[in-house]
C-alpha cells in the first residue's frame, strides 16, 4: 500500500509542482513560513542597517540557544557556520597534529570534507562495501583501518551517497578509547535524527538547511568543551576576543538572515509533529526504493531503518564514473523532469531517493516506469540529444 500524503504538505513549498524531487537530501527546501521571517528580516537590514549589524552578534546568540534547544546541545558548544565542510575545516584546524600523524576517512566521506582533512595530514582511505549488511560489520571494518598513526578520524555520521548510519555512537566510543579524536560530518542529521548529538564526537557539524527546514547556507558546529578553547575562527574578526562561539559566527557586514531564521525551521518541524513527519518521509523513501527494486539489474542497499533516504546499486556498466552519472542525473531531470541522486561507483553506480513531505506516491512511481528506458540507453549514449 502507498503511503498517504501529508497534509497540505506541498503547500508549505513553493517547489515546481511539474518537478518530481525526489532529492531533497542534496539541498533540502525551505518551507514559506521560514522564507517569509527570512524576507522579513531582509527587509530590517535594509531598513535600519545600523541598528541591525551593531546587535546582530547577540541575535545570532538568541537564534543559537533556541537552535541548541532543538538539538539537546549546550547554546555555547555549538556555532552557526555556513555548511559541513566548513565545520570540517574549523575542527581539523583545532586538533593538533605532529609529523607522522594520518587522519582516517572512509570512501563514502563527502569529497570536500576528506580534501580538507588531506591538506592537514596524510589520510587512510578505509573502503566501505556499499552491501557491508549491518552497523556492525561498518563498525569493524573502521576499526581495522585504525593504526598506531591514526590520530583523528572523519566519519560520515548519514552517510550521504548510500544513506545508512556510520558514526554510531559505539564506534565513536570504541575510536575515543583508541586515543582517536572524532569528527563527525553530520550533514544530514539535524531534523532527519531525533538526537543527533547522542554519539558524543568531539567534533560534529550539521546542516540545518536539508531536513531541519532552515535557508540555505545553515548549519552548526558543536565542539566538546576540551576542544572548544582551540577554535579559530578561519576568517579573523571583531567578535574574536569573545572565543567560541562567537568568534566564529561573527562575520562583519555579511548576511545573518538564514541563520536568524533558522529556528523557525525546527520550530515549524515541530508544530507538524516531528516524530510524524520522520514516520512519513522514511515510509516515502521505503516506498520509492520498493518500486525501484523491481527494476532488473538494480539492488537494494542495506540500510538504517528511521531515515528517509534509500540507496540501490545500478546496474554494471551504468555511473562507473563521476562523468557517467553526472549524465544519468541530468537525463533524467531533463526528459523525466525527475530529480534524484545519481552517485559513482566502481562495477554500478548508485541512486539515492529521499521522502518529504511535499512528495507525493505517484512521483516514485513516474521514476520506476520510466528509469528502465534510461538503463538500457546506457551512459555511452548520454547526453546524444535523444529521448528514450
Amino acid at each position: 500500500m502507498s503511503p498517504t500524503p501529508f497534509p497540505d504538505g506541498p503547500d508549505l513549498f513553493r517547489l515546481d509542482p511539474g518537478i518530481a524531487h525526489l532529492n531533497h537530501g542534496s539541498f533540502g527546501a525551505v518551507p514559506v513560513p521560514v522564507q517569509e521571517a527570512q524576507a522579513a528580516l531582509r527587509a530590517e537590514a535594509h531598513e535600519d542597517p545600523d541598528t541591525f549589524f551593531v546587535g546582530v552578534a547577540d541575535r545570532i546568540a538568541a537564534a543559537r540557544a533556541r537552535v541548541a534547544a532543538h538539538l539537546g546541545s549546550d547554546p555555547e558548544g555549538i556555532a552557526f557556520i555556513a555548511n559541513a565542510t566548513e565545520g570540517a575545516n574549523l575542527a581539523l584546524d583545532a586538533v593538533p597534529l605532529a609529523e607522522g600523524d594520518e587522519i582516517l576517512v572512509t570512501d563514502h566521506g563527502y569529497g570536500t570534507v576528506v580534501a580538507a582533512a588531506a591538506r592537514r595530514a596524510p589520510v587512510t582511505t578505509v573502503p566501505l562495501d556499499p552491501d557491508l549488511p549491518d552497523e556492525d560489520a561498518v563498525r569493524e571494518a573502521v576499526l581495522d583501518g585504525v593504526t598506531p598513526r591514526t590520530k583523528v578520524a572523519v566519519l560520515d555520521h548519514i552517510s550521504s551517497p548510500t544513506a545508512r548510519v556510520i558514526a554510531t555512537p559505539r564506534l565513536l566510543a570504541e575510536l575515543a578509547a583508541r586515543g582517536v579524536t572524532t569528527v563527525v560530518d553530520g550533514a544530514h542529521a539535524p531534523g532527519m535524527v531525533a538526537d543527533p548529538l547522542a554519539g558524543g564526537a568531539d567534533f560534529w557539524f550539521g546542516n540545518l538547511h536539508k531536513w531541519g527546514y532552515a535557508p540555505p547556507g545553515t548549519a552548526v558546529l558543536a565542539v566538546a568543551p576540551a576542544h572548544r578553547a582551540r577554535i579559530r575562527p578561519l576568517v579573523p574578526s571583531w567578535e574574536d576576543g569573545h572565543g567560541f562561539p562567537r568568534s566564529v559566527e561573527y562575520r562583519a557586514t555579511a548576511d545573518y538572515t538564514g541563520w536568524l531564521a533558522a529556528p523557525e525551521g525546527l520550530d515549524l518541524l515541530d508544530r507538524l509533529d516531528a516524530a510524524r513527519v520522520r514516520a512519513h518521509n522514511t515510509a516515502l523513501a521505503a516506498h520509492g526504493a520498493a518500486l525501484l527494486a523491481r527494476i532488473p539489474g538494480l539492488a537494494p542497499l542495506p540500510y538504517t531503518d528511521g531515515l528517509a533516504m534509500r540507496a540501490l546499486r545500478l546496474p554494471p556498466g551504468i555511473a562507473e564514473t563521476p562523468e557517467g552519472a553526472r549524465a544519468l542525473r541530468e537525463e533524467l531531470a531533463a526528459w523525466l523532469r525527475v530529480r534524484v541522486l545519481i552517485w559513482p561507483w566502481p562495477g554500478g553506480g548508485g541512486i539515492r531517493v529521499c521522502g518529504q513531505i511535499y512528495n507525493r506516491p505517484e512521483e516514485y512511481e513516474r521514476l520506476a516506469a520510466a528509469l528502465p528506458a534510461f538503463l538500457e540507453r546506457g551512459v555511452s549514449r548520454a547526453g546524444a540529444g535523444t529521448c528514450p
